[in-house]
């Protein structure tokens, strides 16, 4: 172990005796009292010294025997303390693409904020690498989803749409104008490697009418489906039978979409434990006997014109779901999981809207109470390491 104070947690002193380390209160941490060799001694855990050579430096500096030991394990304890060798075989791979790994910086420095232990960052950063999600739409939100997941380090990002790049489809950080005319699958395909932080390897392209989660030779199965369709009713109102395949094949898939004013993001699908499009479907039909009607008439083949698809709004939805859907392949408990986060402009005032698993539902999920799930992004609070 080479231990590090976290560089991403800023250091100062509240007095002669008392560091925080930190600026915002959601991960702040106060440690003390730190005596002045202690302090000075702090300037070596810089991540270019194993234990050994630390304990003997501490020696040198006058601390006493084991102090350095207890030291750096208080420090742990605290989740202020990384591993610059951690995370395993995969991380040092990954360290040896200088490339990537220089692009990836300053994603290893947030994941090492919120994972406590030495090297779990890493760890994290490194298993992205071999995950496998599917993005189904290529408009302004789902081509900007696939671009964020993929310069995150998510290894393979598939993209599927039909048709060709209408100018429209254009936005920042997604299919960009020379693509217009283009195939819209081929062109979300480029602009996903070219977010890459490292370029993956060629894939074989997944064989039409492959299952939900099938994965062709040699390829993982899917970890993730994010649902962006380019017209949001699909996803303000998703199809029951087209999740079908992803509910039957156990896949967790995310929703995300712009219709009219309004964005969405979620809900997370955890098969068979939270509520799904057809909870979803069936508890609107509960609450207003008029929306299957209403949503038959919407869903009609009439002319429809552009839709409305907001650019802020639009590009704020994709980075919403991009930040959920790497929430939950890194292990974490997203705040989307039957939960509808939604914001409409101008106001942007992002509020939830819970989607209970309904008993009627064949999905599963609302057949047994299975408890309140977790959601992320409480308000935050000062912790102190004393």
């Amino acid at each position: 172990m080479h231990p590090i104070l976290k560089p991403a947690l800023r250091r100062g002193w509240r007095d002669l005796n008392t560091i925080q380390f930190g600026v915002a209160p959601a991960h702040a941490l106060v440690l003390g009292p730190v005596d002045t060799a202690t302090g000075s001694f702090l300037q070596l855990l810089d991540g270019t010294r194993g234990l050994p050579l630390l304990c003997e430096e501490g020696r040198r500096m006058g601390l006493p025997d084991g102090h350095v030991d207890k030291l750096v394990g208080r420090l742990s304890s605290a989740g202020l303390i990384d591993d610059a060798t951690g995370g395993g075989s995969a991380a040092d791979a990954l360290r040896k693409r200088s490339h990537a790994m220089d692009r990836l910086r300053p994603d290893l420095a947030s994941l090492s904020v919120v994972t406590p232990g030495p090297g779990d960052g890493m760890r994290k950063l490194a298993a992205r690498r071999a995950m496998r999600v599917q993005v189904r739409g290529a408009g302004r939100v789902g081509a900007v989803v696939a671009s964020v997941l993929s310069g995150a380090g998510v290894g393979q990002v598939d993209v599927m749409d039909g048709g060709i790049v209408e100018p429209w489809d254009v936005a920042p950080g997604g299919l960009p104008a020379d693509a217009v005319g283009d195939r819209r699958d081929a062109a979300a395909r480029r602009a996903v490697r070219r977010s890459a932080s490292d370029r993956p390897p060629r894939r074989r392209r997944p064989e039409a009418g492959a299952g939900a989660g099938a994965a062709s030779e040699g390829e993982p199965a899917l970890s993730l489906v994010i649902i962006a369709p380019r017209d949001g009713l699909d996803a303000h109102a998703p199809d029951p039978v087209a999740a079908e395949p992803l509910i039957g094949a156990g896949t967790p898939h995310l929703y995300a979409g712009v219709i009219e004013g309004t964005g969405s993001v979620g809900p997370l699908v955890l098969p068979g434990t939270t509520a799904c499009a057809g909870c979803l479907a069936l508890d609107r039909a509960d609450r207003d006997p008029t929306w299957p009607r209403m949503l038959a008439q919407w869903r009609s083949g009439g002319v429809r014109h552009v839709t409305a698809c907001d650019l802020a709004l639009s590009t704020t939805v994709a980075g919403l779901a991009a930040a959920h859907a790497l929430a939950f392949l890194d292990g974490a408990a997203p705040a989307s999981a039957g939960v509808r986060w939604e914001a409409s402009v101008p106001g942007f005032d992002w509020h939830t809207r819970p989607v209970p698993a309904h008993p009627r539902c064949p999905c599963g999920a609302g057949v047994v109470d299975k408890g309140a799930h977790p959601v992320m992004g409480q308000e935050p609070h000062d912790t102190m390491a004393g």
